[in-house]
């Protein structure tokens, strides 16, 4: 199937509008998670982990959260990129989309999906050796419990896990896992 855009035409994009390395390692981690969430619930791999590689394109050009994703789905429209993967896109920020919700399990997986790295590179951080190879799924799921750790990590968000078709526990897990998979490619 096509998508109007491969993995590398993405990767172009993506360094021709971001350049601040959190946020490419942001964009790495979630298309990780995005992958893990798709083969789970017997989505479109490819299609979820463009979603998640390019869902934040226009996050240093319109890092307002009123306009934020406007600017992404604008640039991947004038690529042709397949509309469902727009769709998905625009949806994990509603700020920017009043009176719009998420309803299918792409979106709610990648709203919880990219949402949740946050999370996972926050309890990361906090260990003396800031490795995710070090961090243990038991320990993603306390932190989750903690409202004042990783703030930005919105829980309500995270938990729209559970409306894609993924228990909590099993996606705090899942989710982990996809990120240590490509640790190295985002420097832990």
């Amino acid at each position: 199937m096509g998508y109007g855009i491969t993995r590398e035409e993405a990767m172009t994009l993506l360094h021709a509008h971001l350049k601040a390395e959190h946020l490419l390692n942001h964009s790495l981690a979630a298309e990780a998670v995005l992958g893990a969430a798709a083969a789970r619930l017997g989505g479109d791999v490819l299609q979820w982990r463009l979603a998640g590689l390019l869902h934040d394109l226009d996050s240093e050009s319109h890092p307002d959260l009123a306009v934020h994703t406007r600017g992404t789905a604008a640039i991947l429209e004038d690529k042709g990129v397949d509309r469902e993967i727009i769709e998905a896109i625009r949806l994990h920020n509603l700020t920017a989309w009043p009176g719009e919700t998420r309803t299918t399990p792409f979106h709610h997986a990648l709203a919880a999906g990219e949402t949740i790295t946050g999370l996972i590179v926050a309890a990361a951080l906090v260990i003396p050796e800031r490795k995710l190879a070090l961090v243990k799924a038991k320990s993603v799921r306390k932190r989750y419990k903690e409202k004042a750790f990783a703030r930005g990590a919105d829980r309500d968000i995270i938990a729209e896990c559970e409306l894609a078709g993924i228990p909590l526990a099993e996606f705090c897990d899942m989710s982990l896992a996809a990120m240590q998979d490509i640790a190295g490619e985002i420097g832990l």
